[in-house]
């Protein structure tokens, strides 16, 4: 409880003298939640439209590393326009995907401790992002990955490039988590989200006042 108290008292020392009266544990808590759900829910309309991969250079989806040296043969040959297919199925897979994140991070947000919430408001400029990859990432990832298998199972070059890639991860050529294109579509879509979720909160603490949020502007004001 002393600790509490005194995280409190720092929070508060913290703030300019006309508002020096908070944020109390309460309001640093409720910042916290309104600073994860602003920034989750402007990412995940940023991104999950037509587009919001595809047509953003930050978070494009490229093709797997893998398949690049075969990506450059194909329009050596004249075959590029499978190539830009497969591009243009993984990006929109992601697009696809990223609304199914709204319920998952509100539900999260919800469930921040007002300890967590403390924690936060002292942390580095992206201390909430990390935090919110830390408890949604995975559960995330298995959301995504139908919705991206879906969408890119049509296109032949994926199914071609997952054949082989098969065949190399069981010789230990390939490794990691991404050797199918959908499992590297999936985890691109993630770091692309957390990243825009991240960006959103470094502007958002670097200028509370600009949110329009009386409360962001108490617990983030200094």
């Amino acid at each position: 409880m002393k600790r509490r108290h005194l995280t409190a008292a720092l929070l508060v020392a913290a703030v300019p003298p006309g508002l020096r009266a908070a944020p109390s544990e309460t309001d640093a808590a409720a910042g916290v939640r309104a600073a994860l759900e602003r920034g989750a829910l402007a990412a995940v309309q940023l991104l999950g439209r037509s587009d919001g991969f595809l047509g953003n250079p930050q978070v494009r989806i490229p093709l797997p590393e893998h398949l690049e040296r075969v990506a450059k043969l194909l329009k050596a040959t004249g075959q590029g326009q499978r190539v830009d297919e497969l591009v243009m199925a993984m990006n929109r897979a992601a697009e696809a995907a990223v609304p199914e994140a709204r319920t998952l991070f509100v539900s999260t947000v919800k469930q921040m401790s007002v300890e967590d919430a403390l924690q936060l408001v002292r942390g580095s400029p992206t201390a909430v992002t990390e935090y919110f990859a830390a408890k949604t990432r995975t559960p995330l990832g298995e959301k995504f990955l139908p919705i991206v298998t879906r969408a890119t199972q049509k296109v032949k070059l994926a199914e071609r490039y997952n054949q082989v890639a098969a065949k190399a991860a069981g010789a230990g050529l390939v490794k990691g988590e991404a050797v199918t294109v959908q499992q590297h579509v999936t985890a691109r879509a993630l770091d692309g989200l957390f990243l825009v979720i991240g960006e959103e909160e470094k502007k958002m603490r670097a200028d509370p006042v600009k949110t329009g949020s009386a409360l962001l502007k108490r617990v983030f004001g200094g």
